[in-house]
């Protein structure tokens, strides 16, 4: 079995067609799936399971190193499938800065009691180890977190969750397996919303989940996203194989050109910080060093000297990056993120989602909206 991402991924559904010899994988939409004794019974109903979501699940379970994965069809659908397999009651503890739409969720089900839920600095070394206790169930981080790029020890953090007998997941959206790969640093099951870099292209959404290994717990997140009919719909899971088949050309050169990017804006006139992990001056650059071995991402901060007014200007002003949610895809996006996000984020904030484009237009593009 090849074990490069590149190679992994340009074989994503397999090579042909073993029907027609067809070098790109067929669609095959049916909801009901025929049974007789010369005919395999892994597909009864495709709310539980069908080729296109199968093709998805063993490339990405390759890419990150797991033995089993379940691809949704959304990000928070499988978020929410974790955190239905935390018993009623259940401890939860998660970073104060994540995804916002992911601790919203976790907001909202310790307001109506479903879990207990406890939000740790990341930035504060002794945070997480307070966090948990031995009634803590599950420990989910995100590194790099969104939108401030702060880094988390995986292997820290898995042993501490692990010490208290808690199952890990990690977040690495930002980091897809072409960078970094928690599975290979102890966690239990890694989260990709695959909306971003796996798809690329802004055009399908979708939620990866892998595992180290099949347990309890992730027999319960299977029957959940049975029971909701949460699984990816087989044209969508066609376009991310697609994607997927891209996914390390397309990091690489955006990994690339964000470095390029952030060292040109870190000392400009008109920024007063820049956070992005491949830059020195960043607290967690050592941990970047370890953890993300193929690229520091694509994905950064600018925050603008000036006031959240000044901010919004500048994110309106840009010609080349897309002023819109999101991010991962080939197209640059740049976003005022105080202004959509529930959890705190500086004012002046712009997060920045560097795309494919050549470097030097986009660093001309970001220096006009500036100005100066």
């Amino acid at each position: 079995m090849p074990g490069d991402p590149f190679t992994i991924a340009a074989h994503a559904g397999g090579v042909f067609d073993e029907t027609t010899g067809g070098v790109v994988p067929p669609l095959q939409p049916s909801t009901t799936f025929r049974r007789g004794p010369a005919i395999s019974e892994d597909y009864v109903y495709r709310r539980y399971a069908h080729p296109g979501a199968e093709a998805v699940e063993n490339v990405a379970a390759q890419l990150d190193g797991g033995s089993a994965a379940l691809v949704f069809g959304s990000g928070m659908a499988a978020l929410s499938a974790v955190l239905e397999s935390v018993p009623m009651g259940g401890h939860v503890v998660a970073p104060v800065v994540m995804y916002h739409g992911g601790q919203d969720w976790f907001r909202s089900q310790a307001d109506i009691g479903r879990i207990s839920l406890t939000l740790f600095d990341s930035d504060d070394p002794g945070a997480l180890e307070q966090a948990l206790t031995q009634a803590t169930d599950l420990l989910w981080i995100e590194t790099p977190t969104n939108p401030m790029w702060g880094l988390i020890d995986i292997a820290d953090a898995v042993e501490l969750g692990h010490r208290v007998g808690a199952t890990v997941v990690v977040d690495s959206t930002v980091a897809p397996p072409v960078t970094t790969r928690p599975l290979d640093l102890g966690a239990d099951i890694v989260f990709h919303s695959a909306t971003k870099y796996y798809n690329g292209h802004s055009d399908v959404l979708a939620g990866i989940l892998i595992a180290a290994k099949p347990d309890e717990r992730w027999e319960r997140i299977q029957a959940v996203r049975g029971s909701h009919g949460s699984i990816l719909a087989p044209f969508d899971a066609w376009l991310l194989l697609r994607g997927i088949r891209t996914m390390p050309l397309r990091y690489t050169r955006a990994c690339q050109s964000a470095a390029a990017i952030a060292a040109v804006f870190e000392h400009h006139p008109r920024v007063e910080r820049v956070l992005y992990p491949g830059l020195e001056s960043h607290p967690g650059h050592e941990i970047a060093v370890r953890q993300m071995t193929g690229g520091f991402g694509a994905m950064m901060s600018i925050l603008v000297n000036g006031d959240a007014a000044e901010a919004r200007r500048v994110a309106a002003s840009t010609r080349l990056f897309a002023n819109a949610t999101s991010l991962g895809g080939v197209e640059s996006l740049i976003e005022h993120r105080a202004s959509y996000q529930t959890t705190p984020v500086p004012p002046n904030l712009l997060r920045v989602s560097v795309g494919i484009e050549d470097p030097d237009e986009l660093i001309a593009d970001l220096g006009q909206a500036l100005g100066g």
